[in-house]
């Protein structure tokens, strides 16, 4: 492939977040990012609802479904949009032109989900850094985006000042 058939078109910027100071600084990239390439910037948040069950346990091998709690549902819900509309003011003071995206399930495959259903050239999110046991218990919600992703992921890491 030579360079000259090699196009790149950017206009759609779907960018991750969470309550996290992590998810701040992927914010602030993807919107200086966006502004420099003028782009369109859409967040998107996913609640992973918590679930129980009335063993105490979810156990799907051992026939234990999970019972979800609509209270516990509508305080997420709430606290989703309150980050969403903290987060978009940051584009331009009011957030004016952000599009926000609030999906209920597993992180990785809702991002991915909408990454796809709003049509993103580019995701951009935060990553916590954990490694060894951390990370295998926690998982890689990042890491998992960029593997299935269908367009192209920067991960933004995060690294405190006495870290750096």
């Amino acid at each position: 492939m030579t360079d000259s058939t090699l196009t790149i078109k950017t206009q759609r910027i779907l960018i991750a977040v969470e309550d996290s100071k992590y998810s701040e600084k992927a914010v602030r990239y993807g919107y200086h990012l966006a502004q420099a390439l003028g782009c369109q910037v859409a967040l998107v948040h996913v609640i992973d609802p918590p679930t129980t069950s009335a063993y105490g346990a979810v156990d799907p091998i051992m026939g234990v479904n999970p019972v979800y709690i609509p209270e516990i549902n509508e305080v997420q819900e709430q606290a989703s949009e309150d980050l969403l509309n903290r987060l978009s003011s940051m584009w331009t003071g009011t957030g004016d032109g952000v599009t926000t995206i609030s999906k209920l399930g597993q992180p990785r495959q809702e991002i991915i989900n909408a990454a796809s259903e709003w049509q993103a050239d580019l995701i951009v999110l935060g990553t916590h850094g954990r490694t060894g046991f951390d990370h295998f218990i926690s998982g890689s919600v990042s890491e998992g985006v960029a593997r299935h992703a269908i367009c192209p992921v920067i991960i933004v890491p995060y690294k405190d000042e006495e870290h750096q």
